[in-house]
């Protein structure tokens, strides 16, 4: 190679790199993906055959990017009038007492079901080191000032399904034996949990049916055909999507609405949408 071609040849490659980093950075983070899915339950009543549940994961209201962004989405999402809602952890980035105030002008847009909507909390829901309850119960408090229930190691009964809500694995008070050991094997039944860890632990008391989790962002940087190079699991298979656990359970991992930090390539960001059907 001539140096005229070795030059044109660094040009090129430094405006591609370029390109990718605007991309990845002012683009991909707001390139928002409506994933829809069949959700096959057992024991759903009739009446729900169709019925659609959304899911929205991780929100992460703080300063690290620009939450009007949220705002929009959950908007959008409203357009789909959905019979359930359902949010799986990390409302905020906590920082301070602004995310209280953040997090309510954003729940002020927040989709809701027209027979249920129900959350359970995620790691960041209990502020730094994932250790302060006030946080998490202030956090709750502004959930249902929003309309949104909030399930701690609880069932949510709502209309022919039973939600049974996981606290976080990492928080102060994960302890879901005692619900999954009360938990109706002859309902309709589907768990609420953030972190898909806890897929591992031997909690579940024989429970066949879904799991609906986040807390991996799908990793938010992937390179096409290989796994993402960051995830915030023990298990490197929980990465996002649809999983058969080979048990009875499916698990699905929302790849977030919000961010860490806005940076995302090859992972966009995702509201679920769910159609409910008979196993």
């Amino acid at each position: 190679m001539n140096r005229r071609n070795f030059i044109k040849s660094g040009i090129g490659l430094g405006a591609t790199a370029a390109l990718t980093g605007i991309y990845s950075w002012q683009i991909a983070p707001y390139n928002l993906e409506f994933v829809k899915l069949s959700m096959p339950v057992e024991n759903l009543p009739s009446e729900l055959i169709g019925k659609s549940l959304i899911q929205v994961s991780d929100l992460h209201v703080g300063n690290r990017f620009d939450w009007n962004y949220l705002i929009e989405s959950l908007e959008l999402a409203k357009s789909f009038k959905p019979d359930f809602v359902v949010y799986t952890g990390d409302f905020t980035s906590f920082e301070n007492e602004e995310q209280y105030s953040q997090l309510q002008k954003v729940l002020k847009s927040a989709v809701l079901g027209t027979i249920g909507t129900f959350a359970v909390l995620g790691n960041h829901d209990y502020g730094h080191s994932w250790s302060n309850e006030t946080v998490a119960s202030t956090t709750c408090e502004i959930l249902e000032k929003a309309r949104i229930n909030p399930l701690r190691n609880e069932i949510g009964k709502s209309d022919g399904i039973n939600f049974l809500g996981m606290d976080d694995y990492w928080g102060l008070n994960f302890g879901p034996e005692k619900m999954m050991a009360m938990h109706d094997s002859n309902a309709a039944n589907i768990v609420l949990c953030h972190n898909p860890d806890v897929c591992d632990l031997n909690v579940w008391n024989n429970y066949q049916g879904w799991i609906l989790a986040g807390h991996t962002h799908g990793g938010q940087v992937k390179a096409p055909f290989l796994p993402p190079p960051i995830l915030p699991v023990k298990n490197r298979a929980y990465s996002a999507g649809e999983i058969d656990l080979k048990d009875g359970r499916t698990l699905y991992i929302n790849r977030a609405l919000g961010h860490m930090y806005p940076i995302r390539f090859n992972v966009r960001p995702e509201i679920t949408v769910f159609e409910l059907k008979q196993a």
